[in-house]
């Protein structure tokens, strides 16, 4: 499921920074007035270099890299500014230099205080990704940030032909009989799919007391560990493919019927998350943070689940 930001570019996200501090310190100077540091408005000149640097990003050749280059080092040092100003800016709250005796707009001060505090390093770690990968090409940098509001969103790449990369987070949705969701879980970071084969049965264990007949998944979810595993807890079918094995009874195993019906389950499986995101918003988070994803997730979930146990209790 994507988070709610634009696609990101070093370029934009280096304007969000400035954009964010430079509002949260107008903000400031309204209530402490023209004591301490003076706010210097960089937005305009930081508006003007992402501009050159996307008309030269058009351009292709060395000339064109040279231009984005000089652009990027004018745009990294307008926001450099910034980030000290704001730095200063915070100092000065603390310090008592900007303040105000109004009880309420104190209180006001302090909070802008601390959302600098929370910018700033954010800006500061999309600084040096974008000195990574203009000057230095390093596009792996450790903690690389997609978006200034939402720190947590990842980078996936799932091979789509449409959408080869997006932004956002994994969420786990796992189906029983009916078109009935047991379980969803939204993962910090991406975990690898066939870890998730043994939780997912001890949570399915967990909630209705007995191991599920068949289970099934994509290709992706097998590994011989997993389906001894599940068979040792209950489960008497386990339709998960491997698409890499050379063992004769396996390859005959996976022609079987009831093999070929667990996989055309688990196709129609694929149609709930189409569903879940077409009809219940699970495309798109519209909340913020991890905590928003899950309740997103989780409205969604039940709002599916509510159509269909309606559904099935009309077809008893």
């Amino acid at each position: 499921m994507e988070t709610n930001i634009h696609y990101p570019t070093d370029s934009s996200l280096l304007g969000d920074g400035v954009r964010v501090l430079t509002r949260a310190m107008k903000k400031i100077a309204r209530i402490a007035g023209e004591v301490g540091t003076k706010l210097r408005d960089r937005s305009r000149s930081v508006k003007f270099r992402i501009l050159e640097i996307g008309r030269a990003a058009r351009s292709k050749g060395d000339q064109g890299k040279e231009r984005i280059k000089q652009a990027y080092k004018r745009l990294l040092d307008s926001t450099g500014r910034v980030v000290g100003q704001a730095k200063r800016f915070c100092k000065e709250i603390a310090q008592g230099v900007k303040r105000s005796r109004d009880v309420l707009q104190q209180a006001a001060l302090e909070g802008l205080r601390k959302e600098l505090e929370i910018i700033l390093p954010r800006v500061r770690q999309v600084m040096f990704q974008a000195r990574e990968r203009v000057f230095n090409g390093n596009t792996h940098v450790d903690g690389k940030l997609v978006s200034i509001f939402e720190p947590s969103t990842e980078v996936i790449r799932k091979g789509k032909a449409s959408k080869p990369t997006e932004f956002g987070k994994m969420v786990k949705i796992q189906e029983s009989e009916n078109q009935i969701i047991t379980d969803f879980e939204v993962y910090g970071s991406r975990p690898s799919d066939s870890d998730l084969v043994i939780p997912a049965l001890d949570s399915h264990l967990r909630m209705l007391g007995r191991a599920p007949r068949l289970m099934a998944g994509d290709a992706a979810f097998f590994s011989a560990r997993n389906e001894a595993e599940a068979k040792q807890k209950g489960v008497k079918r386990v339709c998960i493919p491997s698409r890499s094995t050379k063992s004769a009874a396996r390859k005959q195993e996976q022609r079987t019927r009831w093999f070929k019906q667990g996989q055309k389950w688990r196709t129609g499986c694929e149609g709930r998350i189409s569903v879940l995101k077409r009809r219940h918003g699970l495309n798109r988070c519209r909340y913020k943070g991890d905590h928003g994803m899950n309740r997103w997730t989780g409205l969604g979930v039940i709002a599916d689940n509510l159509i269909n146990i309606g559904r099935a209790i009309e077809n008893q």
